[in-house]
């Protein structure tokens, strides 16, 4: 996705595209991936460009407030940034760390008890954790 793009997809989503947003956004946004946010930080001073670890943080904070992305937590400690932000589900390979889709209706799901007391479904993600063959 080119730089330009990437700006008017922030303003589409009141996110003023300063210097550092578009560094952000040309990295995560540009195609569908799961990203980590020390992965992202690493694609953005491959670059050349010098970025505070914190400024990405709070960037991807934003771009999820925003709707612009939505974040996958896979464990306490490991947290993936996917701009797509349909819903679906995931496998996580908790060898190889990769995260891949699985489409929204891939999965089956019936809950078999009632839902408490004044609620409502609101939607769900499942994350289904694999691990690699072992001979």
């Amino acid at each position: 996705m080119a730089r330009e793009e990437v700006a008017q997809q922030l303003e589409s989503h009141g996110v003023l595209p300063t210097v550092q947003r578009l560094d952000v956004g040309e990295v995560i946004l540009s195609s569908p991936q799961h990203a980590s946010a020390d992965q992202i930080i690493a694609r953005i001073r491959e670059k050349g460009s010098k970025i505070s670890k914190a400024t990405v943080y709070n960037t991807l904070n934003l771009f999820c407030e925003r709707g612009l992305l939505k974040t996958v937590q896979v464990d306490p400690t490991r947290q993936f940034y996917d701009p797509t932000i349909k819903p679906h589900h995931h496998f996580y390979n908790l060898d190889s760390g990769e995260l891949t889709d699985i489409p929204p209706h891939g999965i089956d799901l019936k809950v078999n008890t009632d839902l408490p007391q004044g609620t409502e479904p609101a939607g769900v993600e499942v994350v289904i954790h694999v691990r690699d063959f072992r001979d």
